[in-house]
């Protein structure tokens, strides 16, 4: 997938990041049986963010690591997340998971002398969060769930052939967002498709802006934090309005939207934990870790969800996916 909204960036954060202070070491290799302190900030609760906790949590399990969890909840608010950072910095902590953006964001800002891995991030480059993908540079890395959102929005038309406006609605407060909508915008012309785009700073928000997207053909979620957090408000607009709703990742097509083509936070969140093993047992530096993104994407199918919109899923699509609902 093309990120050229990303690209001119990649250089100037590399140089600018270079010149932090340096990366603190990594935990010296464990002795036989030791038990780690993992501290969990979690952006908001949802389906696809616990599912990363729990494919953390089950890597380490399956290794055999012991260890023990601190788990806090910033409820999309940043204030608590910023409060969640800072009492994680002053913690006696061997590593701390963050989970999404803002709460990677945070946890980034407050925490240097211990390592930190992040998963559920749309764009760690973007976010600042690293120096580059390749060579992060401090001491924080971890998972990217960049997704195909052009290859997303593609399956509007295998939905609905003859659709022409797509509603997207996105939090303008996260940068994950609104990556996700500026590739949106550069893949529509291309379909030809018009977005409609919506953004939402507050939850309140939410009912106006369904109101004024309840004439599209289609809408479109990315995976924004806030916005699958309100999702059973969105199928009720979608199921009403008979409107297809094609979302950013595969428990949302379980929550109810009809199709993705996406990743499994789950595995995901597995794949997290086992560079968490790499830095606590084998002393890997999480500067020279890269960041990792899931290479199994799936194309995800919820038929009662699309039944419920009023749309018939075609047996070319059916052949491919991976039927959820």
């Amino acid at each position: 997938m093309k990120r050229t909204v990303v690209a001119g960036l990649v250089a100037a954060l590399s140089l600018s990041l270079a010149a932090c202070t340096s990366a603190p070491t990594a935990s010296p290799t464990a002795a036989a049986g030791q038990s780690y302190k993992i501290g969990i900030s979690k952006y908001v609760t949802h389906a696809s963010l616990d599912a990363s906790v729990e494919g953390f949590k089950k890597a380490l399990a399956d290794a055999g690591v012991n260890a023990t969890y601190d788990e806090k909840n910033g409820n999309a608010d940043n204030a608590t997340v910023a409060t969640i950072s800072s009492t994680f910095a002053a913690s006696d902590l061997d590593l701390v998971l963050a989970v999404a953006t803002p709460s990677a964001q945070g946890a980034a800002g407050a925490i240097t002398d211990k390592p930190v891995l992040f998963t559920a991030v749309t764009d760690p480059v973007d976010a600042k969060l690293v120096a580059s993908l390749e060579a992060p540079g401090a001491n924080v890395t971890g998972t990217s769930d960049m997704n195909p959102v052009a290859e997303q929005l593609a399956l509007v038309k295998e939905l609905r052939p003859d659709a022409k406006r797509v509603g997207i609605l996105y939090s303008s407060g996260e940068a994950n967002s609104v990556v996700q909508v500026e590739l949106a915008r550069q893949a529509a012309p291309g379909l030809g498709l018009e977005l409609v785009v919506r953004p939402i700073a507050e939850a309140r928000e939410m009912d106006q802006n369904l109101t004024l997207l309840s004439d599209v053909d289609a809408i479109y979620l990315p995976t924004d934090n806030k916005i699958v957090a309100s999702i059973d408000t969105i199928l009720q607009m979608t199921e009403s309005k008979k409107i297809p709703l094609v979302v950013g990742e595969g428990d949302s097509v379980r929550k109810g939207g009809i199709v993705t083509y996406g990743l499994d936070y789950t595995k995901l969140g597995y794949q997290t934990g086992e560079m968490a093993i790499r830095i606590l047992k084998d002393g890997a530096a999480p500067a020279t870790l890269p960041v990792e993104t899931q290479k199994d994407l799936q194309i995800y199918v919820n038929k009662a969800a699309a039944e419920r919109m009023g749309v018939t899923i075609p047996e070319s699509l059916l052949a491919k996916a991976e039927v959820v609902g």
